[in-house]
């Protein structure tokens, strides 16, 4: 009896969690059936001279949409699942300082309720925590769609803080799955602050915000992370110190890697980009870039995001340090990061373990991560070998810039799939939105 599926792909490179295969795909109702096919299906899909990758996922976004789209000129779940899938991503995780922040029931029921046809890709909803919310975030970090509390130990954009070790520590106490952490120290953050004035080079932010800044918030969320037994995630790590320092605590901690941390360097990326290069933690020297490629060749890192986080331009262009810290980069993370391939940074599959199974793995998000059987039918296929040069035409997001803007890269994705539909194709998104809540293990 002949075979029948609802999608094939054929003639690529597959790469599998074993390493690189060649197959035939099969898809059947939105999940992997067979990596051998041989019947015939409604859809096939000629990935010849293509690599297919299992669905890219980015776990650090701020679409600052808490349900109702209210930042339209800036960012919306719209446009910035739109510019995921554009720049082959299958999947978001976005984080919950919006202007209702996800920190209650209610607000995360209406940010997970308005996804429907408004969210190109597949999305986990992180849950904010407060000193206010600690008794319900056990409860919350069970919901459907949630993949993580996050926590705010050092001051970003957004007004949730919990920056004292005894309400870190009430925080890990309340339930039991991975928190994320921002984890800048905010102690040696304000008493600092009176150092700097309005008006100063952008190049100061990296010094205010230093290394010690950095690594003492994590030292301090490790030691109450080995003291709870709770994991924490801590999330853009950038110092040299820093990762050297969670080498001993693999028992309670893994680690996120911003694109831009191994990609951009102090002093350049301040005296080309000005505001445009500030971003919390900010872009340091080439120290901590080569520190952070260590890690990742050792191991170390488990994920890696774009922490895209879009302002309007007239608020990145204020005098430091009263300029917007955060910068874009969901659409851009792919072609960045392949370039890093095409320069032999590392491998493909490495950056396959990073984005994809590692995710996966850190946030329990149920049928991600990998090309095999059973999985969702979730794809990122890739042209290694083209090179393209990265314009502001090209962006999703109403902000309209990017801090890789005019970059050449070689390396760029040509087709999303998210389970069996294709999404994108060349550059167009396809058909209307059809992403759904992430299932996350509980």
């Amino acid at each position: 009896m002949t075979e029948c599926y609802d999608l094939i792909i054929e003639n690529g490179t597959l790469i599998l969690p074993w390493g690189e295969a060649t197959g035939r795909i099969g898809v059947r109702d939105g999940r992997i059936t067979t990596l051998a096919a041989t019947g015939d299906a409604a859809e096939t899909i000629d990935a010849r001279g293509l690599h297919v990758l299992p669905g890219l996922i980015d776990p650090h976004v701020h679409f600052r949409d808490s349900g109702s789209g209210e930042l339209p000129a800036v960012e919306t779940m719209e446009t910035g699942t739109r510019g995921a899938v554009l720049g082959g991503i299958t999947a978001i995780f976005d984080m919950p300082n919006t202007g209702t922040p996800a920190t209650g029931q209610a607000a995360l029921a209406a940010k997970r309720e308005s996804l429907a046809g408004r969210a190109w890709c597949d999305v986990g909803l992180y849950v904010g925590a407060t000193k206010d919310n600690i008794g319900e975030l056990a409860a919350l970090e069970a919901e459907s769609g949630v993949c993580a509390i996050k926590v705010f130990a050092g001051s970003s954009t957004g007004n949730l803080l919990v920056e004292d070790d005894a309400s870190i520590e009430r925080v890990m106490r309340a339930g039991r799955r991975r928190i994320a952490f921002h984890s800048e120290d905010e102690y040696r953050l304000q008493a600092r602050r009176g150092e700097f004035s309005t008006g100063m080079a952008y190049a100061n932010h990296a010094i205010w915000r230093d290394p010690e800044c950095a690594a003492l918030g994590t030292r301090r969320i490790m030691a109450l992370a080995r003291r709870t037994g709770r994991p924490a995630h801590i999330l853009h790590v950038s110092t040299e110190e820093e990762f050297a320092y969670l080498r001993d605590f693999r028992d309670v901690a893994s680690v996120e890697v911003l694109v831009n941390h191994l990609t951009q360097m102090a002093p350049d990326a301040y005296d080309r980009l000005g505001a445009y290069a500030v971003m919390n933690p900010p872009i340091r020297d080439r120290r901590h870039v080569e520190a952070a490629w260590r890690a990742v060749a050792d191991g170390l890192v488990d994920t890696i995001g774009s922490d895209h986080a879009p302002h309007p331009r007239a608020a990145k262009e204020r005098p430091w340090p009263e300029t917007a810290a955060g910068l874009t980069g969901v659409q851009t993370l792919v072609p960045v990061m392949l370039d890093q391939v095409a320069k032999g940074r590392l491998k493909l599959t490495r950056l396959v373990d990073l984005m994809a199974a590692g995710p996966a793995r850190i946030y329990g998000a149920v049928g991600k991560g990998r090309i095999a059987a059973g999985y969702d039918a979730d794809f990122t296929l890739v042209d290694l070998r083209r090179q393209q040069r990265i314009e502001a035409g090209w962006l999703a997001s109403p902000c309209g810039w990017s801090p890789f803007e005019g970059e050449r890269v070689t390396g760029w994705p040509v087709m999303t799939i998210i389970r069996g539909q294709v999404a994108m194709r060349d550059g167009a998104v396809q058909g209307s939105p059809a992403g759904r809540s992430v299932t996350f293990r509980s």
